[in-house]
This record gives structure tokens, sequence and C-alpha cells, in this order.
């Protein structure tokens, strides 16, 4: 079998769309064509690829390939695609049951050695990859950060290429990714009962959290109104599942996200000097009145982002320029 077709994910913004990594072995002179808008991260896999096979204790083939990764409008970034591109080779080259790898999705960064390192947004990937019907394939350094999808998601986690293929072909199959935590104990949020007095600026605090409302506290410095401010997140009410899995999955396109820290409500301090650009960014296209998606893989630097399901405090908000305010006030209906 000279072909093989494999599933992954891109990353856009916070969506996940499906990628076809389709590789193709034909005869001529050895080369090795990436095609399908590879930014430059995807095009260095050829190197990492045929380097872990080569360490891994496989054969790269002596042939012309091919690897194309459609939709070829759609972006792709990252070295996510290594693994899938090394299993695919590997599956249209013979050395590798390639029906062994039907139905399940891939994603993962080889090194040199065939070490699998942890990828951005698995969750992001995880969760849709759980709305396919799909087994995720993943490092296991990222498996963690995966489990968090929930029920209905069957994760695969290893350390190295040469534990994975010995999974697929038979010779010592790994049991489903058990993870150590499932969720997060309780959210630890500084404590409004460690303000004394104030009583007004309680009550005030209390009524913002209740009916989710803005909140504007006026007084000299050092009188408590950053020390209430940070309170906030512990008195609004606890995430709902649904809102806990889109807060982890923004965060999560920046960094790792840790398990420990969900269900707990993000808190922002930006600058009153910071810019509309730094608040909110850009990159977002209008699809029709009621439905905006996000293009920019960086959205999640935002801080407002960021921020999104909890609460931002911005100190010498009278300082803030009006067009920065203005989003503000947008961001919050938004």
């Amino acid at each position: 079998m000279s072909t093989a077709v494999l599933h992954s994910r891109a990353l856009i913004g916070v969506d996940a769309p499906e990628v076809a990594v389709e590789i193709h072995l034909a005869n001529g002179l050895p080369a090795f064509s990436l095609v399908g808008l590879p930014e430059t991260e995807v095009k260095e896999a050829r190197e990492r690829v045929r380097a872990a096979l080569l360490t891994t204790g496989y054969d790269f083939p002596n042939r012309r390939v091919t690897v194309n990764l459609a939709p070829a409008d759609l972006p792709k970034a990252s070295g996510r695609f290594d693994l899938p591109i090394a299993l695919g080779i590997l599956a249209a080259s013979g050395q590798l049951p390639a029906a062994a790898l039907d139905g399940h999705e891939f994603a993962g960064e080889l090194g040199l050695t065939g070490e699998l390192r942890p990828i951005r947004g698995a969750l992001v990937m995880a969760c849709a990859a759980r709305r396919a019907g799909r087994i995720f394939v993943l490092p296991a350094g990222s498996a963690d950060e995966a489990a968090i999808a929930g029920d209905g998601l069957a994760l695969i986690a290893a350390d190295t290429l040469a534990t994975l293929t010995a999974h697929f072909d038979g010779r010592a199959p790994l049991a489903p990714f058990q993870p150590a935590m499932a969720g997060a104990g309780q959210p630890d949020y500084p404590d409004l009962g460690d303000v004394r007095g104030q009583g007004a600026a309680r009550r005030a605090l209390e009524i913002a959290a209740a009916g989710t409302h803005s909140l504007l506290l006026c007084g000299p410095p050092g009188t408590g109104k950053s020390m209430l401010a940070a309170r906030l997140p512990g008195i609004l009410p606890p995430m709902h599942h649904d809102e806990a899995l889109a807060t982890a999955a923004v965060h999560a396109l920046v960094q790792p996200f840790d398990p420990a820290r969900f269900h707990c409500r993000p808190y922002r301090t930006p600058h009153h000097s910071s810019s509309a650009v730094a608040l909110v960014g850009g990159g977002v296209r209008t699809e029709n009145i009621c439905k905006c998606t996000m293009q920019n893989e960086n959205i999640a630097h935002y801080l407002l982002v960021k921020a999104g399901n909890g609460a931002v405090h911005s100190q010498a908000f009278g300082a803030t320029p009006r067009s920065v305010a203005s989003r503000w006030h947008w961001s919050s209906r938004s």
C-alpha cells in the first residue's frame, strides 16, 4: 500500500477544524514534499520525522514522499502534525498496519530521538475529537489537559514514537489514559472574610457578584479598593462545566493548562495605559449579527479574552483613554 490517510486537527482561535493528513509514496528520485498551506514549523517536520523514524529503528522510504494536509486553504501551524505524518509514512510503506490507525486522531511534536513532546491547544482538539467520536492520540505530557474534556473521550497517551508503534502493531497495547485528577478541588480564592469593616463596599460587591453587574470603587489610595476587587471572583457563583471548559480552552491556547485550575474563575488587572489592541485584540470576523468566529490563533493572548467568565479590575479607570474605555463597554456586552 503506497497511500495512507490519518486525521488530525488545526487550531483557528478556539476552534479545531479537522485536517486530513494524506501520504503518498511514488517511484522516482527520493524527495519529501509537504503541501497544504503549511507554516515554517510544519515544513520543518520533514527533518524531525525523518530523524525520528530512523532513530526508532524504522526505514525511511527511499522514494518520492508527498504529504498533503487537507483542506488546502486552511493554514497549518506548529509541530502537532509530526506524529500523524510519521505514522502515515509507516502505514503507507507497509511498516505499520494501516487498519489499526482508523478511528483515531493524532497530534504530537516529535523530537529527533522519537520523543513525543507536549503540544499547545490539546484541550481544544480533545473536545473536537470527542464530538467526532474518535480516539485521540497525543503525547503523555498533554494528556492531563486533554482529559478535562470529560466523559465520552477516549485518550491514548505515550512518551515516544516507539511506544505508539508497538501499540498499533499489537506488540504492546496501551491502556486508555486515566487522569490522576478528573477535575479540580475547591478553587482557592482570596477570602472576603479577610476584609474588616467596609460594610457598604462589601454590600456593593455582593450585589455586583449576584447580578453580574459592573462596579466602580472610588476612594483615596490605601482604602482597600484593590483588596476588595481581588475578592470578587471568590463570591461569584460556581462555574458550570461548560463555562469552565470554555475558559480552560482559551487558556490552553497560550500555555499548557493546569487541571487544578479547572472551575477557577480568572482574574485580571490591566494597567490603565493598556491599549485597545492589548485588551480585545483583532482577528475577529463577523459572520452575522449574532455569531462571531475568532480567526486569530493568538486571540487568547488578549487580556479581556483571558478574563472570560471571570473578573477584570482596572485601577485608575478614570485615566483610561475614551477609545479604550469603549472597548470595555463592548466586551461587557459580548
